[in-house]
């Protein structure tokens, strides 16, 4: 599992009400939006909002069924999440994406020194009143 992915794991489990819902969900097999407004209290809306960013960390898989959209864990993702968190237990840092730094690096040389405009250049924004308020 990428750096990026382990982070995007860990910021979605680290609400406290997504992470409740995933428990649920996970605990019942599959569920829907309605099942899960209705045992933890809080609006559609924002039930919604948890579920897509589950699914978006990969928690969840999502199929629509009729009317209704049914949300189920995917354990595949939790048990390598569980694998990339051992390996930064042991000190071995999970992957990052080096080739992005070293073309950043690249760039940066290429472009040479940054020059910064002169005060002057910048042009000035003149507000003023259009006609007195009462």
């Amino acid at each position: 599992m990428k750096h990026s992915e382990v982070e995007k794991v860990s910021k979605a489990l680290a609400d406290e009400t997504r992470l409740r819902i995933f428990e649920a969900i996970s605990k019942a097999g599959q569920m829907n939006c309605g099942e899960i407004v209705s045992m933890r209290g809080v609006t559609p809306a924002t039930v919604s909002h948890h579920l897509k960013i589950l699914s978006k960390a990969g928690l969840i898989a999502c199929r629509r069924e009729g009317h209704f959209v049914y949300s189920q864990a995917v354990p595949e993702t939790l048990a390598a999440y569980a694998r990339a968190l051992a390996k930064i237990a042991r000190g071995k840092k999970a992957p990052r994406r080096r080739r992005h730094a070293q073309t950043s690096r690249q760039d940066a040389v290429n472009r040479g020194p940054i020059r910064r405009l002169p005060p002057a250049s910048v042009p000035r924004c003149n507000l003023r009143p259009i006609g007195r308020i009462v």
